[in-house]
């Protein structure tokens, strides 16, 4: 089923996956780095657990789950991984105003504009690139504050040239010389990422990513309703049993 599905994605003449590219799945495209993105959900999500009591069925049972899929993660690597992690790691010590450092809770709700941040989870160093939505000026409320009209015409006071004098002096933050170029982390070929998908068994890699979101979000529910503590209505005998299986 998965060959079939993969048959409507572009595949590159080196054997890598169009990123983008349909997955014959409706809606659902070829990521663009499946295997870092799941090793930092499975990383949150263990991270998450511990809020959780040992004895809760709930964080026993996830918590297997991640490791067992993180595991089988972790164990295939891109071609030429090891070396452009040894880069990535450099540029960052080398920029520390490019790459701003985050924690792994405020990662997980980044700011509304576009950042590169460090987030450090489960002992390992995550960069993620954040790049919020446009936002359409028409659609927001207006804020109360009244319309000035056009600005002044004429000759302008010494204020407001030095504000002026200050454009031509003041470096672009984009000027060339400033930029980091973070080259692309290298993508798993075809092969690697149908052995990822063997050995989950979740569907499409793409599919294995969605259900990782929607696991470290349903953590939090978890944790707010308590799902640890007794029930008020007492189970039958037995009714967790296939839990010791």
């Amino acid at each position: 089923m998965r060959r079939t599905l993969r048959l409507f994605a572009a595949v590159k003449p080196a054997r890598y996956l169009e990123p983008g590219a349909p997955t014959g799945l409706t809606g659902l495209y070829t990521h663009g780095s499946p295997r870092s993105t799941l090793l930092y959900l499975y990383s949150r999500t263990l991270e998450k657990l511990q809020q959780f009591p040992e004895s809760s069925l709930y964080r026993q049972s996830v918590e297997a789950l991640t490791k067992h899929r993180m595991s089988a993660v972790e164990a295939v690597e891109p071609p030429g991984y090891s070396e452009w992690a040894a880069r990535a790691r450099k540029i960052a010590a080398e920029n520390p105003r490019e790459f701003e450092v985050a924690s792994s809770a405020s990662a997980d709700h980044p700011a509304d504009r576009a950042a590169v941040l460090q987030a450090e989870s489960g002992g390992r160093l995550f960069v993620l690139r954040t790049s919020p939505d446009p936002k359409d000026e028409r659609l927001q409320e207006w804020d109360g504050e009244p319309d000035e009209g056009p600005g002044t015409e004429g000759l302008r006071g010494p204020e407001e040239r030095q504000e002026h004098e200050l454009l031509f002096i003041r470096k672009p933050l984009d000027s060339p010389e400033e930029k980091v170029h973070l080259e692309d982390e290298p993508q798993l070929t075809a092969d690697q990422v149908e052995e990822i998908e063997s050995k989950i068994g979740g569907g499409l890699i793409e599919e294995v990513v969605q259900t990782a979101e929607g696991e470290l979000r349903l953590i939090d529910i978890m944790y707010e309703h308590k799902v640890w503590e007794d029930l008020e209505e007492k189970p039958v005998e037995g009714q967790w049993t296939y839990f010791e299986r």
